[in-house]
């Protein structure tokens, strides 16, 4: 019952007996209303024939009624009286008047003006009013069955106001309505079966790609070979866009994978250099102490420091750390990096900053950003190195230009990646490994901007950061 297949057969199966039961009840109440109705029509015919009888013939003497024998008569007077019954009519009730043996009609004192009857326009009539309907039972020559009675009023000749009560039998309805209630409950079982398997059926062929996924998943997962794909269905569903997401997500599993394991072999290789170089030195001057080269052993610990510095910044932004929301002010951030620098850099580097050009983020990371800027640009400038503070709309920018060589359209992307060196042996000896860049990048990003590079005015490489003004 955990599968999803038993539980949509479960609920198919449910929602379509709830329907039927409700349906059926629906249909039997429908059918005993127009049985019912039929009955009602028939009582009423019979009972407006026999009143009519009844206008046209009785006189002072006794009424006579002459019915059916399926439709049971009794008439009664205004005192509840019984005056006449059908033939073989044993037993009634439903009328209100349960005697079925005649009593004489009124005489004497109590008998009708022969006057007054020829005034009178309602003598010899039947009723306009609508008949009244009633249930009850009658036993007819020793057999009682329910009917549906229909009383219609009607007068005498002799000036006698009468009720006709007659009755329809409802054997027909009851047989009706338990015919169809006892084909509905023995076809219920044998539909919601063939519901069910149906559902069943199909919600298999329909959850089949599912599992083909499933299985595919639980391969690549014991194999880690994540360049495995799941297959894709040719139908344009739910199923076939769920496999198609999941290869992308292997897609990009498999890069972020590739990406992880490039950047711990570079790592490694970096790392190796500067810590071959400096044992090599040591156990030169622990050889020969005369020939130790001190300087050149605190370049390669400075260069193993911040390359330990760049790794261990990379894994807190691969590990998704967020920046800061304090409100750093580009134009001063600018200004004390590059008073800081002084007269120590290789080429001059020229400031235009406007005031109050302010962002939301971490003031140490976005320090990073600038000294890497800068540092690439003062590695590759011939003579200058030009730095630009400006607020566009809602964006600040900061743009780092030098005269260098440029970088080649082609390689405009690639230079943001992780140990990409354009120059990889003059890079190296000059202590970077290729990180600064990627650096930048990724915490431009992560403060909710960019960074890209163009050309310069002065023919190099011109670095724009762009993040959201405060």
């Amino acid at each position: 019952m955990r599968s999803v297949r038993a539980k949509a057969a479960l609920g198919a199966t449910a929602v379509v007996a709830v329907a039927l039961v409700v349906a059926g009840f629906s249909v039997l109440l429908v059918l005993r209303a127009y049985l019912t109705d039929q009955a009602e029509l028939q009582a009423e015919v019979t009972a407006r024939e026999v009143a009519s009888q009844i206008a046209r013939e009785a006189g002072d003497g006794p009424i006579s009624v002459t019915s059916p024998e399926d439709r049971p008569v009794q008439v009664v007077d205004e005192d509840g009286k019984t005056v006449a019954v059908s033939k073989d009519l044993e037993k009634i009730s439903g009328t209100g008047s349960t005697g079925v043996k005649p009593e004489p009609l009124p005489t004497g004192e109590d008998e009708p003006d022969r006057d007054q009857e020829d005034d009178d326009p309602e003598r010899g009539q039947v009723s306009g009013k609508e008949p009244r309907f009633s249930r009850g039972e009658a036993t007819v020559d020793g057999e009682s069955a329910e009917y549906r009675f229909a009383a219609v009023e009607a007068t005498t000749g002799g000036g006698l106001t009468v009720t006709v009560y007659a009755g329809a039998p409802l054997a027909v309805e009851q047989h009706a309505v338990e015919s169809v209630r006892e084909a509905m409950l023995a076809g219920l079982p044998v539909l919601l079966v063939v519901v069910g398997g149906v559902t069943w059926l199909v919600t298999r062929r329909a959850l089949k790609p599912v599992e083909d996924i499933r299985a595919e998943m639980a391969e690549i997962t014991a194999s880690e070979d994540l360049s495995r794909r799941v297959p894709e269905p040719g139908t344009r569903d739910e199923v076939a866009r769920l496999a198609r997401t999941t290869n992308e997500t292997l897609a990009a599993l498999e890069a972020s994978v590739e990406r992880q394991r490039r950047f711990v072999a570079d790592a490694s290789h970096e790392l190796r250099s500067p810590i071959a170089s400096l044992r090599t030195q040591l156990e030169v001057g622990e050889a020969h102490p005369e020939l130790l080269d001190v300087p050149g052993a605190v370049a390669d610990t400075v260069r193993l420091q911040q390359l330990a510095a760049d790794l261990l910044l990379l894994a807190r932004l691969d590990a998704g750390e967020r920046p800061g929301r304090a409100v750093v002010d580009l134009s001063a951030l600018v200004r004390e990096q590059v008073s800081q620098r002084g007269g120590a850099g290789r080429v001059p580097v020229v400031v235009t900053a406007a005031d109050g050009v302010e962002v939301l983020g971490s003031a140490g990371q976005l320090d990073r950003v600038l000294g890497n800027l800068l540092d690439n640009a003062e590695r590759h400038a011939a003579g200058e190195v030009t730095v630009s503070v400006t607020r566009e709309g809602g964006a600040a920018v900061l743009a780092v230009g030098d005269d260098g060589s440029g970088v080649p359209d082609a390689e405009r992307e690639r230079i943001f990646e992780r140990f990409v060196r354009l120059d990889d042996a003059r890079s190296r000896d000059e202590g970077g490994a290729g990180l600064g860049l990627a650096i930048a990048r990724d915490v431009a990003e992560r403060h909710g901007g960019t960074l890209t590079v163009g050309e310069s005015r002065a023919g190099g490489a011109l670095f724009v950061l762009r993040l959201p003004a405060e």
